[in-house]
């Protein structure tokens, strides 16, 4: 177990008694109790989430699924199950409540129809599947602990469940408990499935959020950022040493700067006000001043470039040393002559102090 892990055990020890309020029986209560079959039977050939939130699901799945030809299991599927084409699977089983959405995904070899949310239990045999991905549906699931574990029964030993999800939601269908949770606390209560089936590996959470808007998206006009995605995800105990790459290193988030080019113009900074991650102009920025923080500067220059690789990494840096929901925003204090990280929680803030001067 590395530092990390530890750190992060620590704290779900601490914390375990407000755990055990929050998975009280009628945390997984819903608004509408209705027959799942029949609210699912609606065909919604649809995307739930923005195509740059697809996209990076498929490169989440493809980095992570790295047996040869493996088999597969999309729990909850639809006509979608975001599977690359270069991810030479031997078999890929879909598992959903709308049988015209599981026979036209094309990437399914084969189906089940079966109401997880009635009986928990897959209908698989034992050490079955290399992998299992579910992907924004673990929100609806009203028995998660029967289920995760059912899942560790079908896995291989060492095989990956994988669960993706996002902030979006049928909401008469979600959990009680993950319509009242914010998106950190939401992260939390999954890895809290896995810990508590007692099948898994202690779980890894990728996170990527506050990425810009497809240009051609329908909202992309209100400036809200695209979709974010959060991954948690584990390996079934009893396996070898994990091959799997660390999302946090590995992934393609932005193209980074040799180390010596970007102090290059981290020292340049005073005199181009050009953010060295992006290159794009700073602005200068007032600082707030109240009575409870005392400022020995009045103002600073402050990247603004909400597409900044800089900020965009930062949710998941700041993720992964207990920060979750916090990034920031690249700085330059002109009075001493350096460069510095401004925390924000999403991406409006400090805009109110941006000066025309």
């Amino acid at each position: 177990m590395n530092e990390g892990q530890a750190a992060k055990h620590k704290a779900m020890t601490e914390s375990s008694s407000r755990r055990d309020f929050l998975l009280a029986e009628d945390s997984f209560s819903r608004l509408d109790e209705s027959d799942d079959a029949i609210f699912y039977e609606t065909d919604r050939f649809v995307q739930h989430l923005d195509s740059l939130a697809l996209s990076t699901v498929e490169e989440i799945i493809q980095e992570l699924v790295i047996e040869e030809t493996p088999v597969i299991l999309d729990l909850m599927a639809g006509w979608d199950s975001h599977i690359s084409s270069s991810i030479q699977a031997q078999r890929v089983v879909g598992l959903g409540l709308n049988r015209n959405e599981l026979s036209r995904n094309e990437i399914l070899t084969d189906w089940v129809y079966h109401d997880l949310n009635k009986d928990p239990s897959l209908p698989f045999p034992d050490n079955t599947f290399d992998a299992v991905l579910n992907v924004v549906s673990v929100d609806y699931i009203i028995r998660p602990l029967d289920i995760f574990r059912e899942v560790g029964r079908i896995l291989k030993p060492g095989g990956l469940f994988l669960v993706i999800f996002s902030n979006r939601m049928f909401e008469q269908k979600a959990v009680k408990i993950w319509r009242q949770s914010g998106e950190e606390e939401r992260i939390v209560l999954v890895e809290e499935f896995f810990n508590r089936s007692g099948m898994f590996g202690i779980p890894d959470v990728f996170v990527s959020k506050g990425k810009p808007r497809p240009k051609d998206d329908k909202y992309a006009h209100l400036g809200v950022p695209s979709d974010p995605i959060y991954a948690v995800y584990a390996e079934k105990s009893g396996g070898e040493a994990s091959k799997r790459p660390d999302l946090s290193l590995s992934w393609p988030l932005t193209d980074f700067l040799d180390q010596g080019e970007l102090e290059r113009r981290k020292a340049a900074v005073k005199d181009t006000l050009r953010c060295p991650h992006c290159n794009h102009g700073l602005l200068k920025w007032e600082l707030p001043q109240n009575p409870f923080t005392e400022w020995d500067m009045e103002f600073m220059f402050v990247c603004f470039n909400d597409t900044c690789p800089y900020l965009v990494r930062g949710w998941e840096v700041m993720h992964r040393q207990g920060n979750t929901g916090l990034s920031y925003r690249f700085a330059y204090n002109p009075d001493r002559d350096h460069c510095m990280s401004v925390p924000i929680p999403n991406l409006d803030a400090l805009r109110e102090g941006i000066s025309d001067d």
